[in-house]
């Protein structure tokens, strides 16, 4: 990579933890600002970190030292905070969604003119999806016809202090969790043609139950279970499944089947897991060994694996396809009619197993 790759960060909140312990351990990258509303709060990042500056956003983004921000503030910042960057020639790299509405994302990748902008969930460049991935490939399960992804929960209500904003626009299980499921989805069957959405919102209220404001009512203002089935130009069928809805379900988070057989993916929110092969002709469920990916990764495998292969993997085409793939589903659920997609995106190229010593020190 030659020079320490330089990163600046806006958004200090809870999920820069885990990137900083990636992020500050690579030799190929070197994190030189910090910034967020609170300011204290970025100067005290700063202050760990040797040769960081904390700085206003509008100061970080013009920096000459810093070449990708890295963008984690809330999703309703994301356009604004990435358009600054990419307006001073900046890299841009964000957690997901890539922007609060199809529309903003759009102009996101609109305005890069050479610039590269990336998304998360990068979680699927783990040796969890990227082994499944391989196993498809490589012909384990046959041809695929077809894809079941399930996420639910009773809500975040019970557990977090200050929910309100995921039964708001922009929340919801859909947007909360979709990402990393439908981002996998595409990675192990490619794009999306055609949506066909349902959607319900059983209470109007939640009330919270930890934290200083235990006992509160607040409005349900979004769909909380969201299901729909999405075509694959390749031709296979994924049904899914969001909720804030269900108490807990048994089935794996993914199941990819085929004419020969059936693959269980891992959680796509996680890096590593257990990929598990049924074939037709065994009748034996099979744990896989890690065949590809990147291996104990961690949030920000997305930016180190841009700098060592050209960003084809966690590249903004697929993030706007995922958030595009969300919009049409609640658009379809709205409507009652079946959405053809304006957007598409390359499959992108397999992780080839690469052992954490390797990615983390070159």
């Amino acid at each position: 990579m030659g020079e320490p790759h330089g990163i600046g960060i806006v958004g200090l909140g809870v999920i820069s933890t885990a990137y900083l312990t990636v992020l500050q351990r690579h030799p190929g990258v070197r994190i030189v600002a910090t910034a967020d509303l609170d300011h204290a709060r970025a100067a005290a990042v700063a202050a760990s970190i040797p040769g960081c500056r904390a700085l206003t956003v509008d100061e970080l983004v013009a920096d000459p030292a810093v070449q990708t921000v890295l963008n984690l503030t809330i999703p309703a910042a994301h356009a604004e905070v990435a358009l600054a960057a990419l307006a001073h020639g900046k890299h841009v790299y964000g957690e997901k969604p890539l922007a609060a509405t199809f529309a903003q994302a759009r102009r996101m990748l609109a305005a890069a003119d050479g610039s590269w902008v990336g998304g998360a969930p990068d979680t699927v460049l783990g040796t969890g999806v990227q082994t499944a991935r391989d196993a498809i490939d490589g012909g384990r399960i046959g041809r695929p016809l077809s894809a079941v992804a399930t996420w639910v929960s009773p809500g975040h209500e019970s557990w977090h202090p200050h929910p309100d904003f995921y039964y708001r626009d922009g929340g919801g299980p859909l947007f909360d969790m979709g990402p990393y499921y439908l981002t996998s989805l595409v990675h192990l069957l490619g794009p999306v043609a055609r949506v066909s959405g349902a959607s319900s919102r059983p209470r109007s209220t939640r009330r919270i139950g930890s934290g200083p404001r235990v006992g509160e009512v607040i409005p349900v203002e979004v769909d909380t279970h969201v299901t729909g089935v999405l075509e694959h130009a390749g031709g296979a069928l994924s049904t899914v499944t969001f909720s804030f809805d269900a108490v807990a379900t048994a089935a794996a988070p993914i199941e990819v089947h085929g004419e020969a057989g059936t693959l269980a993916v891992p959680d796509p929110n996680l890096f590593d897991g257990e990929v598990r092969l049924r074939r037709l002709d065994d009748g034996e469920w099979t744990a896989l060994p890690p065949s590809a990916g990147y291996e104990h990764a961690g949030r920000g495998i997305g930016i180190i694996d841009f700098l060592r292969d050209g960003g084809r993997r966690a590249h903004g085409e697929i993030a706007l396809h995922v958030l595009e793939i969300m919009t049409a589903l609640l658009d379809s659920a709205r409507a009652g009619v079946r959405i053809t997609l304006e957007t598409t995106a390359e499959r992108p190229p397999l992780v080839p197993f690469t052992p954490y010593e390797h990615w983390s020190r070159q």
